[in-house]
């Protein structure tokens, strides 16, 4: 029987094919794309191929045992179509120099999202603009959000390499503009430049690594790239704190750029894509999408970081932008209901597995606001720990994660993805919940154990749905898929850090209806600098602090707890029994990929 390009065949010559929903215009929706871009990874692959039988983990369409198929992953769903085209390396030398820029590609993003938080003072005092330094990291973290999925389109339509390359460019001219910076107004606006090539950078490295590797494989890239996130946002801080205090607050940015132009070359040099049949058609950019999804993104995103900080939640520009941004994104769903190739397609939603998938991870993003933003001060106002022992306690939960994460596929090649999860999010509940059963003020070592355990649990739950989602599509439609899943991870963060901000302070401020001594701040941030000099006030007054930061922090786990009960109710009542994992490299006529016939 004849191989039809794109899709698999049976014997029988009934073509297998379809995912699980169709799009908006009556089409089906390829799950492993379109003839052009669906091929199958060559035999020299590393573990990808074998004449039995294909991907492990990747069941044939035939059954739980095909005539000459792979055997079923349990807990997965046959497969539906043919999978993606090569991965852009088919040898373990040749993916070597690839993944290593990619673990620097994620390390630049990662660690300047908080590099620049501990030299703060030194940056102020010499630009000035005191009341406006949180667009440091505001406008930073608006510009990755909202260009996400943009960036995850344009990888699907023109290739991960060049869109990898521009961001990695892009991030670059960012710094050296950042560590040139003449006051607070420019850093600020050169930071958000620097954003635009963090957005490519996040999505990017997560869809490569996909490419890369085939589903038996993917925990350990993801692993390796867990560990290099985790790792680096750890240690933003401390190389921050160190440079700002023993060179120049500049080298912050400066820094970058070695690390960065080795990425690069090794994208350039060793980054080879499938070459794929010129489209009959141009492709078309959907550039009033981009802008909508954009301008709606940043007026949400700065409602939600600004509200409570520079103005009320009531007042008038948080009201505005929130009416504004819910204005912006009616618009957005008109305009891309009406475009031909549009940036946030509607199958993101329409099909349960990625929704139900960005749902989960947007509860998790919500959730993670408890020990990253949280922890700390709870670490140096209750417990007394220094900002090193502080960030030693939260830095623990680093080293579960990625150890859970890479062992995930021995529970999820038995269970599957959405059981797996399921498993990995109650442990977290649990967890999330056992720490307002802290004494007070307890030892560092039982928020340390909290954080341990929590790790090890959000390892077992975020890989498996980030593997299974990607195996779920095909390699024209992975790039929108992981930037959907990452962008709703963010928002998640930034509605989290809204949230719990105001749940922590509302906390704090009744705590203190009855506090010893007159006059003291009921603000969390005002709160921990006052604590910081517990000379200044009384001892009544400094236990009475401290009891209040106690409680707000234990309601915000509280709320992190919902948080996690909110991805277990999308899992459990949205995600289907098993995810519709795509046969990699199957070829059911023969047992061997298409590219070996």
């Amino acid at each position: 029987m004849r191989q039809c390009p794109g899709r698999y065949v049976h014997r029988e010559g009934k073509p297998v094919g379809g995912t699980e929903a169709r799009d908006g215009k009556g089409a089906a929706s390829s799950a492993g794309g379109t003839g052009a871009t669906d091929r199958a990874e060559a035999p020299g692959r590393a573990g990808a191929t074998g004449r039995a039988g294909g991907t492990a983990g990747a069941p044939d369409p035939a059954g739980p045992r095909g005539p000459s198929g792979p055997a079923a992953t349990p807990g997965d769903a046959p497969a539906t179509s043919a999978g993606p085209p090569p991965a852009a390396l088919t040898t373990p030398r040749g993916r070597r120099p690839v993944v290593a820029a990619l673990m620097l590609g994620m390390a630049l993003a990662a660690i300047d999202g908080t590099i620049v938080s501990t030299a703060v003072p030194q940056i102020v005092g010499d630009l000035g603009g005191f009341t406006v330094f949180s667009w440091l990291f505001s406008g930073y973290l608006l510009a990755v959000t909202v260009t996400l999925p943009v960036y995850g389109k344009l990888s699907d339509t023109f290739g991960r390499k060049p869109v990898l390359i521009a961001g990695i460019i892009l991030f670059l001219i960012g710094s050296l503009l950042c560590a040139a910076a003449w006051n607070m107004g420019a850093l600020i606006a050169f930071r958000v430049i620097q954003g635009l090539g963090g957005g490519a950078l996040q999505g990017t490295v997560q869809t490569i690594a996909a490419d890369l590797y085939p589903l038996k494989e993917r925990p350990r890239i993801q692993a390796k790239l867990s560990t290099v996130w985790a790792t680096s946002a750890v240690a933003g801080p401390v190389v921050g704190g160190l440079l700002a205090g023993y060179a120049d607050w500049r080298w912050i940015f400066l820094i970058n750029l070695p690390v960065g132009a080795i990425a690069l070359w090794l994208v350039v040099r060793h980054l080879h894509e499938p070459a794929r049949p010129r489209p009959r058609t141009r492709p078309r950019i959907d550039w009033a999408g981009a802008l909508a999804v954009f301008a709606t993104g940043t007026l949400l995103l700065t409602a939600l970081v600004q509200g409570g900080v520079a103005w009320p939640w009531l007042s008038a520009p948080s009201l505005g932008l929130f009416a504004a941004s819910a204005g912006l994104a009616a618009l957005t769903v008109v305009i891309e209901r009406r475009a031909a190739e549009p940036i946030i397609p509607g199958w993101v939603w329409r099909r349960r597995t990625i929704a139900s998938v960005n749902l989960a991870l947007g509860a998790m993003g919500l959730l993670m606001v408890a020990p990253t933003v949280f922890l700390p001060t709870y670490a140096q106002s209750v417990l007394g720990l220094g900002p090193i022992a502080a960030g030693f306690v939260l830095s623990v939960m680093t080293l579960s994660w990625p150890v859970s994460a890479a062992l995930s596929d021995r529970v999820y090649n038995r269970v599957g993805f959405r059981l797996t999860a399921i498993i990995g999010m109650s442990a977290a509940l649990l967890i999330l919940l056992a720490f307002p059963l802290l004494p007070y003020p307890g030892e560092p070592w039982q928020p340390a154990l909290i954080m341990l355990l929590l790790g090890a649990a959000l390892g077992l739950f975020q890989l498996p749905l980030i593997v299974g989602v990607q195996s779920t599509v095909g390699w024209a439609e992975r790039g929108t898929t992981t930037a959907s899943v990452l962008f709703c991870r963010q928002v998640g963060q930034s509605i989290g850090a809204a949230v719990f901000g105001a749940v922590a302070n509302s906390v704090l401020a009744a705590r203190l209806l009855d506090a010893p001594a007159p006059g003291l701040p009921d603000d969390l941030d005002a709160v921990a600098r006052t604590l910081e000099d517990p000379g200044a006030i009384s001892a009544a007054a400094t236990d009475h602090l401290r009891r209040a930061v106690d409680a707000a922090v234990d309601y915000v786990y509280i709320g992190a707890a919902g948080a996690a009960a909110l991805a277990l109710l999308a899992l459990v009542v949205l995600a289907p029994r098993r995810f519709p994992v795509i046969s990699e490299t199957v070829n059911t006529e023969t047992g061997d990929s298409p590219d070996a016939r």
